[in-house]
């Protein structure tokens, strides 16, 4: 099987790399090699690879800076899926592409199911939206929809590598405590990704992320906790839960954004991982690093 992988540099893009099955010819595209809002060059690249299935994890992810950049999130997160989607379709290929919780406006108090309505708060939610939509009306019945959320890795700027950063330059550090979604290991969303890439009898939207609910707060406890205990921190800090009023963003977030997983845990027979649990083998590996 034929696998062509766009944002190839991110940390998505380097864990499925890192997971990918020993069958599977890739083809790892990042931006520098490939601009998806350039119809024409996404078109040639996949007529030249002729891929079964194309992963899409390029996106415009700057959640803040998208609200002064709206047009530059449309191009990436609408257009750049039209385009994977148009080429895809020339050669009869699959595409499987990388949503967002933030399509929710978050204020539910239950795990959100793939049915739910989407009503996004902010630019970067609805032009991930807009690239669901677009995808649904290109391919109808040859794609999936694998929307995940509170992403990190080893690889890459994420949130678990901030605040270990924060927490050895910092005595003390406050963190939003009224936000709850489900953190995400790339390497384990990476896996399952290869699951639905093997397959050919699913089409459409599905959720992904670990086990489990937290706040930022909860998380940032568990990194200080976790990191401590393989002394990649020599110190205690204090942490303090404060709410999303003491750090207004430019961006509006929503307050609960958990998936729900069952859909995807059924369909495709995966163990349900606590977010606590890859939370500790993503330190592990960063520690070897």
């Amino acid at each position: 099987m034929k696998v062509m992988i766009t944002g190839a540099r991110g940390q998505l893009g380097r864990e499925l790399a890192d997971t990918a099955p020993q069958n599977i010819d890739i083809k790892s595209c990042a931006r520098q090699d490939l601009d998806i809002t350039d119809s024409k060059s996404v078109v040639q690249w996949v007529k030249d690879f002729c891929p079964d299935v194309i992963i899409n994890a390029a996106a415009y992810t700057a959640v803040d800076k998208a609200e002064k950049e709206k047009e530059q999130a449309f191009a990436i997160n609408q257009d750049g899926v039209r385009n994977l989607a148009v080429a895809a379709n020339i050669i009869g290929a699959k595409l499987l592409h990388i949503s967002t919780d933030f399509v929710f406006n978050g204020q539910r108090s239950e795990p959100y199911t793939v049915e739910a309505l989407p009503d996004p708060l902010n630019v970067y939610g609805a032009s991930k939206l807009a690239g669901e939509n677009i995808l649904r009306e290109v391919m109808p019945g040859r794609h999936v929809i694998v929307r995940t959320s509170w992403v990190y890795s080893s690889y890459g700027h994420n949130f678990v590598k901030t605040m270990l950063r924060l927490m050895k330059e910092r005595e003390k550090l406050s963190v939003v405590a009224d936000q709850i979604g489900g953190p995400t290991w790339a390497k384990g969303l990476a896996r399952f990704l290869w699951e639905i890439a093997k397959r050919n009898n699913f089409s459409g939207t599905l959720h992904w992320s670990d086990a489990g609910v937290a706040s930022w707060y909860d998380f940032a406890i568990a990194i200080f906790e976790e990191a401590k205990t393989k002394n990649m921190l020599t110190r205690d800090i204090l942490i303090s839960p404060v709410p999303s009023t003491a750090y207004p963003t430019p961006a509006k977030r929503p307050n609960f954004s958990v998936l729900d997983k069952m859909l995807s845990w059924e369909i495709f027979d995966v163990k349900a991982v606590h977010w606590r649990e890859n939370l500790r083998l993503m330190l592990s590996e960063l520690n070897e690093k």
